[in-house]
């Protein structure tokens, strides 16, 4: 009997682990808003081009189940299932989303820079899909209905400048970084 090569190998999960405590320290660096402005999307998009479909959505996974028992590894500190479940859990939720769409993209169209690339725009634009939609369904029940636009305005539109930053320098990452690292070749 041939024996099986497991899910994850050791290095693999060296490196889930440390990429989940990054989005935690980014998370931790925030300008305070509505939706407040962090480094854990660009942790997140690191995460997926530099480790991979399969890896990327672990550590996200593990970040989520870290924040979700009260780990304080979400913006400002926070933690716990009310986070996940209020207004902001959306996008948190959402990074789950952005990192399955990366690696379905990743997974039809190659592992190539610019399908990386276009693969972690991709999981962004669903991640804000996703967060705003949530957003509107839990604001909704403090202040009333907000419409699509309210929601894109206090969600959305503060955050095109910040993530195309986030997207080149995380582009920038996922090309220099894997020459230098050998686990992430």
């Amino acid at each position: 009997m041939k024996p099986t090569k497991p899910f994850l190998s050791t290095v693999d999960m060296v490196l889930i682990a440390l990429f989940a405590v990054l989005i935690a320290i980014c998370a931790w660096i925030s300008i305070p808003a509505t939706v407040p402005f962090t480094l854990q999307t660009f942790a997140v998009l690191c995460a997926m081009g530099l480790l991979g479909g399969k890896r990327s959505t672990v550590a996200i996974l593990l970040y989520l189940l870290m924040g979700a028992v009260g780990l304080p590894v979400f913006s400002n500190f926070g933690g716990g299932l009310g986070k996940l479940l209020g207004v902001t859990g959306g996008y948190l939720v959402g990074f789950l989303a952005a990192t399955l769409v990366y690696w379905l993209f990743t997974k039809l169209a190659g592992e190539k820079y610019w399908a990386r690339l276009c693969g972690m725009v991709l999981g962004l634009l669903v991640c804000y899909a996703f967060g705003t939609t949530w957003f509107m369904v839990a604001y909704a029940p403090a202040t009333g209905p907000v419409s699509l636009a309210a929601a894109l305005g206090m969600c959305v539109l503060p955050f095109l400048i910040p993530e195309a930053i986030k997207v080149t320098l995380a582009a920038f990452i996922v090309k220099v970084l894997p020459a230098r690292v050998k686990a992430l070749r």
